[in-house]
């Protein structure tokens, strides 16, 4: 019994220690996979009406992942999921930065509100990465202001070559020697390297472009071997398209010219003029020598910069079509649909699943006003136009159609403590019931419903029997708006010029200079 009692306890002690192992496994796994970054600072003498928005950079359609308010001491406090290494954009007060993040990473970032985030200080977890960047771009600067372009470009091939394979080298070993003094990973280091190919493609195709005129030899091209350096340097072509919008739209760049060719073969008087993305759409398709990656991101990009806005609306499901008949990648087909339904609202028709809280507690959905139509609101303490520009107008919009409509003003505060006091303080003595949106900007029943700190003060009609009348407005004296709301009320608003209301824009992400810009910029 006693040798029974005393095997038992060693395979129970041998059970704990496997589970502890085990534990212990998992943990460290969901630790290092963990895509949440921590963020915490102060931006000294920051206003509360100014936020802070952290945005991936590398996408076709990226919107803002997280959006911070600073207190009365100018410190702020969040965190946000990292879809992948690599950089970000800080936006605070109409400008903008870029850093390095990982995810899993603490960032701790600080600045004052009068240069911040053109410049600021990071500690943390993410500090090495970024002094690295910072350094080694700054070497790289360096360095290059060395280069005599023009001596370059006007050497014979063989000598260009060797002189290219000398700078590679070159820049490989500033790159590693600034990793290795500053302690940044691998990653970050990989990153650079794979920048640093992509600025330098541009100096191959400088050479092609120029050497003709600079040595007066119109006839000249380039050998079989210069062809061959070119393809090696783009082994990594499609990761280079992916993770850097620098190099993608340098590509863009380089078939634009076919493109234009393309352009003059169709017909000029088409009854019905194509929107420019399903043109370009139709283009990919004859090329073959692309591959489905830079289809995908060149596609994503040109329709994301143009056809992807509120004003076009009514060609809704042809662009969503046209994503889902032509994009492969499974991120980007998302992102273009998400920033879809932000930029352009929901389809006509789409009861507005949306979950309100009233000031008394009552949870409920937009879908559940039903009877007459509602406009909808949605605003925020924080916007800075709300006060100044909105409310008045607001107001007399409300009396001008009166009881025709019901009316919801949709707050986006962080707590439901700011939600009271704004209510109360701006839209006192407005018809209609005062709602909150539980969690503010960041709650994911407002990412559900694509609204962003740039799409607010927005509006959206609300039918008769709870569903989207329309697309999302950004000012009320929008003319659809107006003859939206003369069919539902039979009131004729008088006419008016739309008034100067900022309308919703993206912050545009600081712009890496492109290869070729590059290149040229050198000595």
């Amino acid at each position: 019994m006693k040798s029974q009692i005393q095997s038992f306890q060693k395979n129970n002690k041998q059970i704990k220690v496997k589970k502890f192992f085990l534990l212990f496994i998992l943990a460290f796994f969901a630790v290092s996979c963990s895509k949440k970054v921590e963020i915490k600072g102060r931006v000294s003498n920051g206003s509360p009406l100014e936020r802070i928005e952290i945005i991936e950079a590398s996408g076709v359609g990226t919107l803002p992942l997280v959006n911070l308010g600073v207190n009365n001491k100018g410190e702020f406090n969040g965190n946000f999921e990292a879809p992948k290494n690599g950089l970000y954009v800080v936006t605070y007060g109409g400008k903008s930065n870029m850093v390095y993040l990982k995810g899993g990473q603490a960032l701790n970032i600080s600045g004052n509100a009068q240069n911040f985030p053109a410049e600021f200080t990071i500690t943390g977890d993410a500090k090495a990465n970024n002094d690295f960047l910072k350094d080694s771009q700054k070497a790289f600067e360096t360095y290059a202001s060395k280069i005599q372009m023009q001596d370059l470009i006007s050497k014979d091939e063989a000598a260009f070559l060797a002189q290219f394979k000398k700078i590679q080298e070159d820049v490989n070993k500033l790159l590693e020697t600034s990793a290795k003094k500053l302690n940044a990973d691998g990653d970050a280091l990989d990153y650079k390297k794979d920048e640093a190919t992509a600025r330098l493609m541009g100096l191959l195709d400088a050479y092609e472009e120029q050497h003709a005129a600079a040595t007066a030899k119109p006839g000249f091209k380039v050998s079989e071997n210069f062809k061959k350096v070119q393809k090696d340097l783009q082994k990594n072509d499609d990761r280079l398209i992916r993770d850097f919008p620098m190099y993608r739209e340098y590509k863009l760049s380089k078939i634009q010219p076919d493109f234009q060719k393309y352009l003059a073969t169709l017909p000029q008087n088409q009854k019905e003029q194509p929107m420019i993305s399903e043109v370009f759409a139709n283009y990919l398709k004859t090329r073959k020598d692309l591959s489905n990656t830079a289809k995908d991101y060149f596609f994503g990009y040109v329709l994301a910069q143009g056809d992807l806005n509120f004003m076009n609306a009514k060609n809704y499901d042809k662009l969503t079509k046209l994503i889902d008949s032509n994009v492969t990648d499974g991120t980007v087909k998302k992102d273009l649909k998400e920033l879809q339904k932000v930029l352009m609202g929901f389809r006509a028709g789409t009861a507005p699943d949306m979950k309100i809280v009233s000031k008394d507690g009552k949870v409920q959905s937009l879908s559940d006003f039903k009877g007459k139509p509602t406009l909808v609101t949605f605003y925020a303490s924080w916007n800075p136009n709300i006060a100044l520009m909105t409310i008045p107008v607001l107001k007399e919009v409300t009396e001008f159609y009166k009881a025709k409509m019901n009316y919801a003003y949709v707050n986006l505060d962080d707590t439901k403590e700011q939600f009271t006091k704004t209510s109360a303080a701006l839209l006192k003595g407005f018809n209609g019931g005062h709602y909150w949106v539980d969690g503010g900007i960041n709650a994911a029943e407002a990412k559900k419903f694509g609204l962003y700190g740039f799409k607010i003060p927005s509006y959206i009609i609300v039918d008769k029997d709870g569903k989207l009348l329309g697309r999302p407005y950004f000012n009320l004296g929008d003319p659809e708006f107006v003859e939206t709301m003369t069919k539902l009320t039979g009131i004729q608003a008088p006419q008016m010029q739309p008034q100067a209301q900022p309308q919703p824009q993206m912050e545009i992400a600081p712009q890496e200079k492109a290869p070729q810009v590059d290149s040229a910029a050198v000595k």
